[in-house]
């Protein structure tokens, strides 16, 4: 019988089929024996006390065996034998001051929601980029959806418990010790969600660690405080108008252990004109205020807010590069001996920036110049001196 045109077509298919196979089953095989000959060589000059640089063995193995993608560190880390991993992980952690101070920080996002002052100012705050009703649509109110921790509470669904283990999970194979976590709660003002959302998001933080089931907050901690994985803080970000008594009281339920609040501006005109909703009066009722962290964050331009209209029609003008360093760097040397500087930008991807900061390193660029100047900047480099002298 002669072959039909469907037989035909599908021998030499099947061949193509089958030779894909083979090729990746070999660079398979291949990249597991580029794994096993760098842990190898690790084994060697850890028992020979010699140090390694990872990225050149890894170059050199790679181009030995003969394929083109290097090996990914978690690869790596995977293949080292138990009784070397003491050893050697310390050695091979990706971005060890992650956990230098012995704490793993996990960031979570809850779900989008419009700001809480849209009602009385008829309007967000006019930098503002995200939310519900901005051209980031899927992203929460703020951020633009293409932070890290944005990309991972979108493929998350926005589920608390996903966040959780999913970024524990992450670091653990970066070799990370996660048996103390702090929270850091993102994604707009959390405390103006409803209270059955909050006490859902929360809960599910505390049995993300624990992997106990809980019906309320209260059950969660508690089954939290008896967990191999801890949970030592949390830290919630809001705004001036939502840290009110009220709403104290229900944070340090949750296991809240510290605020970040958005002043945004201390001037009363910049606050208004903004749409903020809050003077800065209500920043400084309290002489003894005293905050023990600061991040600064300048002034950024992005498409689809109020203020890149304005930036538009030449009725805002963001500082020169320069300048906004200079700033930057006589703020630093003003931060008192008490207060930490976490951040001096905002994560956001700076193809997305249309104007304000120049610098994808702006932080290097202050404590350059402060040094130009003479000004004292240990405080600024405060976690910089620490995970060197941890390593020592």
């Amino acid at each position: 019988m002669p072959p039909t045109s469907d037989n035909v077509l599908a021998t030499p298919r099947r061949d193509h089929n089958t030779a894909l196979a083979a090729k990746a089953t070999n660079q398979k095989e291949l990249l597991t024996r580029c794994v096993n000959e760098i842990v190898s060589k690790l084994i060697e000059a850890h028992v020979a006390g010699k140090d390694v640089n990872l990225n050149k063995l890894k170059c050199e193995v790679s181009q030995k065996i003969g394929i083109s993608n290097q090996p990914k560190l978690v690869d790596i880390i995977a293949a080292v034998p138990i009784d070397y991993r003491d050893a050697l992980l310390p050695k091979l952690k990706a971005k060890p001051v992650r956990t230098a101070s012995g704490i793993c920080v996990v960031a979570v996002m809850c779900k989008p929601h419009r700001c809480p002052h849209i009602n009385f100012t008829g309007n967000i705050c006019v930098y503002c980029p995200g939310g519900p009703d901005s051209d980031f649509e899927y992203s929460t109110q703020s951020y633009t959806g293409y932070e890290p921790t944005s990309m991972r509470a979108i493929r998350a669904r926005y589920n608390p418990y996903l966040q959780t283990t999913g970024r524990l999970a992450q670091l653990a194979q970066l070799g990370h010790n996660i048996d103390k976590v702090e929270f850091i709660v993102m994604g707009g003002t959390f405390m103006s969600l409803d209270a059955e959302y909050r006490d859902y998001f929360i809960r599910n933080l505390h049995d993300a660690l624990s992997g106990h089931i809980s019906s309320s907050v209260r059950e969660a901690v508690m089954f939290g405080e008896r967990s191999k994985v801890k949970c030592i803080g949390i830290t919630i970000e809001t705004r001036p108008d939502y840290c009110l008594p009220r709403h104290l009281d229900d944070m340090l339920n949750y296991g809240c252990t510290r605020l970040e609040i958005g002043v945004q501006s201390t001037y009363e005109d910049v606050a208004r004109d903004t749409n903020r909703g809050h003077t800065f009066i209500e920043l400084f009722e309290n002489p003894a205020f005293r905050p023990d962290g600061l991040k600064l964050y300048p002034t950024l331009v992005i498409r689809g807010t109020g203020l890149y209209e304005l930036w538009s029609s030449n009725k805002y003008k963001s500082y020169p590069p320069q300048v906004l360093v200079d700033l930057v760097a006589q703020i630093l040397a003003l931060v008192p001996p008490w207060t930490r500087v976490y951040r001096v930008q905002r994560d956001i991807p700076m193809p997305l920036v249309s104007s304000g900061v120049e610098y994808g390193n702006l932080r290097e660029h202050a404590l350059a110049r402060m040094k130009q100047l003479g000004y004292p900047y240990w405080i600024a480099e405060t976690q910089e001196v620490y995970r060197q002298s941890s390593q020592t």
